[in-house]
């Protein structure tokens, strides 16, 4: 069968096809899978969707290097433009805004349906590319852009169309998860934990979008989008990476019955402005975030992903699964392969993801959150006192306060004791708050900063889950 164009597949459903053609672009670690399930699973898959799944090529820069799935040498080619105008489904694996942008372009406007895990182009340019899609009847479906194996989008899309989703939350970067993980269960530091990573093929050679919250800003607008069926993009999530994230954070936060983890948060709120007037919108953050010990998401290890998702009929909800890796991200792309091969044998429009609804991204100072603020203080009479007037005064208020001495806290355990006197004595402060306005938080760690009987603000972390 050869590519034919969005019409006539929705006038007339296909009878018994010979094949449906496929062109796979790009050949890395989830393309080779994915070449691998077509070719081995081939009987299996055409008695799933009525039709032969024919890989009719896959696009490469070098069709000669080894790849972890071998297939013949004349499936491999570096004419992406003619392998895309021969397909009636297009496979974009490459990662990347350009090339992958243009030939989905071209895929769409050639009447092809498309499926591709590419979150960076779809949280960039996702709106465009649906509303394309739309306007052509064709599909463009992106499981796989989101949390690797786990049935996510979808659910979001189709499964709670019918309720009001409110807040989603998750961990969706597998390397930030597996080197925060071992950070608080073998107290390594930082820089093992990453090389770790690495050598196990969790985290890439350069990992700065992972370790950056690149990635996880990425997966937070595509989560939002289709959570709040409005157009959100990249720029609109206020992003920080867990390159700071030091042992004493860890003991800390286990002292105070915390885990770390890098989170990617989507909640709708309601801001006040200066005028009083209300606006309702939602706000979009990814930062290293303390989630009590006994929260679902705690208890997420290694490079696993989970996503908590909380809506007004439903409840509560979490999806986990593997978030990363060849084979488990493979799964998610067949998914949608196999949905468009049944619908184009079948015959009718594509179905692609359209946002509806006007919900502006707010300024992540509208969140509503919690602090840990650790400090370094004066160790003298009136230095509580003070500081709790200063954050009472920014309208935060105390759940907690711990004073530690400071020769006997690790935060200094490289420095000598000798330094510290009774002459000059300092203690260590973990503060923990209730939840506020994250403006009033913020404008409450600067005044902190600014007292007499405060040494160094050491570190702050945002608290979730209490």
């Amino acid at each position: 069968m050869t590519a034919t164009t969005p019409a006539a597949r929705e006038a007339t459903p296909q009878a018994s096809p010979q094949a449906l053609k496929i062109a796979l672009l790009g050949a890395g670690t989830v393309g080779s899978q994915v070449a691998r399930i077509l070719t081995e699973d081939a009987e299996m898959l055409a008695a799933r969707v009525g039709a032969h799944l024919e890989l009719a090529g896959i696009f490469v820069r070098n069709p000669d290097a080894a790849r972890d799935y071998q297939l013949p040498r004349g499936l491999y080619t570096t004419d992406a433009e003619a392998l895309v105008d021969s397909a009636d489904i297009v496979v974009e694996l490459m990662g990347g805004i350009e090339p992958a942008k243009t030939l989905i372009e071209r895929a769409i406007a050639h009447g092809s349906a498309v499926v591709t895990g590419n979150k960076a182009l779809l949280a960039q340019s996702g709106s465009e590319l649906f509303q394309a899609a739309a306007e052509a009847g064709t599909q463009l479906s992106f499981e796989a852009s989101v949390a690797g194996a786990i049935p996510i989008l979808r659910p979001l899309r189709d499964s709670l169309a019918g309720d009001t989703v409110t807040r989603v939350m998750g961990i969706v970067n597998g390397t930030t998860n597996y080197i925060l993980d071992q950070m608080d269960s073998t107290g390594a530091t930082f820089d093992d934990a990453l090389a770790d990573a690495q050598a196990l093929g969790y985290a890439e050679s350069d990992p700065t979008a992972d370790i950056e919250g690149h990635d996880a800003a990425a997966k937070a607008a595509i989560l939002a989008n289709l959570a709040f069926h409005a157009p959100f993009r990249i720029d609109e999530v206020h992003c920080e990476g867990i390159t700071r994230i030091t042992a004493a954070d860890n003991e800390a936060a286990t002292e105070a019955g915390y885990v770390i983890k890098l989170l990617a948060i989507a909640e709708r709120i309601s801001a006040t402005g200066a005028d009083g007037a209300r606006t309702d919108g939602a706000v979009l953050r990814v930062h290293p975030t303390l989630l009590p010990r006994e929260h679902p998401l705690a208890a997420v290890r290694g490079a696993f992903n989970a996503v908590f998702v909380e809506a007004e009929n439903a409840g509560e909800l979490m999806f986990y699964g593997p978030g990363a890796g060849g084979a488990p991200t493979a799964s998610a792309v067949m998914g949608d392969l196999v949905s468009i091969a049944r619908r184009l044998i079948r015959g009718g429009a594509g179905r692609t993801h359209t946002p509806k609804s006007v919900v502006p991204a707010l300024a992540v100072g509208e969140a509503r959150t919690s602090y840990m603020v650790v400090l370094r203080v004066a160790d003298r009479p009136g230095v509580l006192a003070a500081i709790a007037s200063s954050v009472a005064d920014h309208g935060v208020s105390i759940v907690s306060m711990r004073q530690v001495p400071l020769a006997e806290d690790d935060l200094v355990a490289e420095e000598s004791e000798e330094e510290y006197t009774d002459e000059a004595p300092e203690s260590v402060l973990r503060i923990i708050t209730h939840e506020a306005k994250e403006q009033d938080l913020a404008a409450t760690v600067v005044a902190l900063e600014q007292l007499d009987a405060v040494t160094e603000v050491v570190s702050v972390l945002r608290v979730e889950g209490n």
